[in-house]
C-alpha cells in the first residue's frame, strides 16, 4: 500500500536518477558521483525564482546560458498575463489606431522584478519613464502609446454601460478609485463601497480594462509629439489628438482634467488618475513629469501588437 509523504515535514531526500546524456556520469568517469538537485519548472512555484537567482550569478561566466534561463523565466511569468483586445479606433481628428492588445490591469511586479499582468497584485509604482518602457520591453511588450491610450479613452466615453446614467452624455464617466480615501494603489480584486468608484470599463467589443481611470496614473510613450524616445518634444499643437479627442471641455462629465496650457517639452506624459485625485481624475486626465521622477502614485501600463 502506497503511503503519502508530506513533504513539508522532511528535507533533501533521493527522487530522481540522473544520467548525463554526454556519458560522464558512466562508472569511472568524470561525473561518476556527481551530485545534482532537480528543479521542477512546471508546478513547482519555488523553481523559476531558483533558475532566476541562478542566471544572476552565472551570468559572467556563461553569458548564454544565462539568456536561455531568463528566457525560461520569462515565458513562465508572462503565461498567465491577463491582455484584453482593443479594437481598430478612428479618433476624432481622422487617426486610425489599429488594434492591439492591452493589459487588462496595470502591471504588477513579479518576485524576480519583472513586470506581470494580473489582478492578484497592487501595481507596481515608484518606477521612473525610462525603467517603465524598459521593463515593458524585458517583458516582450511594448509600454502604451498616446495614440493607443486615447483610442481606448474615445472608445470608453461612447458606451452607454460606461455613465453613470446609464447612457452616453448622462451623469459622468466612471472614474474609478479617485475620493482620496486610500493611502496606496489597490489591487485588482479590490471594490470601493463607493458606486462612483467603479474601476471597470467596457470597450466597443464588450472587453473590460481597470484602472484607466483612478488606482493609479500611467507613463505614456508620446507618439504624438513626442521624440524617439516617447518624450514630449514640442507644444500641444491645437490640432493633436491629444487636445481634440477628448468630447467634452476640461473636467466635465467626468472625463479628467484636460488642461494643456503650457510647453511640457522634456517631460514624460502620465494619463488617468490616481486614488487621491479627487475631481481632475478621468479617462482623458493628462498632465506630464520629469521622466527620472518615481513618484509612488505613477504606474504603467504594457501593450503588444496583434
Amino acid at each position: 500500500m502506497n503511503t503519502i509523504t508530506d513533504h513539508k515535514e522532511i528535507g533533501l531526500y533521493p527522487k530522481y536518477k540522473v544520467t548525463r546524456t554526454d556519458g560522464q556520469s558512466a562508472p569511472g568517469q568524470k561525473h561518476e558521483n556527481s551530485e545534482y538537485f532537480v528543479l521542477n519548472l512546471t508546478t513547482d512555484k519555488h523553481a523559476i525564482p531558483a533558475i532566476n537567482a541562478y542566471a544572476k550569478s552565472c551570468e559572467k561566466e556563461y553569458p548564454l546560458l544565462a539568456d536561455d534561463l531568463r528566457t525560461i523565466v520569462r515565458s513562465n511569468m508572462q503565461a498567465n498575463d491577463e491582455f484584453v483586445t482593443v479594437p481598430e479606433t478612428t479618433l476624432p481628428n481622422g487617426t486610425v489606431v489599429p488594434q492591439f492588445n492591452v493589459g487588462k490591469y496595470a502591471c504588477s511586479k513579479s518576485d524576480i522584478d519583472t513586470a506581470i499582468i494580473t489582478a492578484d497584485r497592487k501595481p507596481w509604482h515608484s518606477i521612473n519613464f525610462h525603467d517603465a518602457k524598459q521593463a515593458c520591453i524585458d517583458a516582450g511588450y511594448s509600454l502604451i502609446t498616446e495614440l493607443q491610450y486615447l483610442a481606448i479613452a474615445h472608445q470608453i466615453v461612447n458606451q452607454n454601460e460606461n455613465w453613470t446614467g446609464g447612457k452616453v452624455g448622462e451623469g459622468e464617466v466612471y472614474r474609478g478609485i479617485h475620493k482620496g480615501k486610500l493611502n496606496e494603489a489597490q489591487d485588482g480584486h479590490y471594490v470601493s463601497d463607493k458606486p462612483t468608484e467603479r474601476r471597470w470599463h467596457v470597450l466597443a467589443n464588450g472587453e473590460r480594462v481597470y484602472d484607466f481611470s483612478g488606482n493609479i496614473y500611467s507613463w505614456v510613450f508620446d507618439d504624438v509629439q513626442g521624440d524617439e524616445n516617447g518624450v514630449i518634444a514640442k507644444p500641444f499643437a491645437e490640432d493633436s489628438p491629444t487636445k481634440t479627442t477628448a468630447p467634452y471641455s476640461n473636467r466635465e462629465h467626468g472625463i479628467g482634467d484636460t488642461s494643456t496650457g503650457r510647453d511640457w517639452s522634456g517631460s514624460a506624459l502620465i494619463r488617468g488618475g490616481c486614488w487621491r485625485s479627487d475631481d481632475r481624475a478621468g479617462v482623458f486626465y493628462l498632465l506630464g513629469d520629469w521622466p527620472v521622477s518615481d513618484l509612488n502614485r505613477v504606474g504603467f501600463r504594457c501593450t503588444k501588437s496583434l
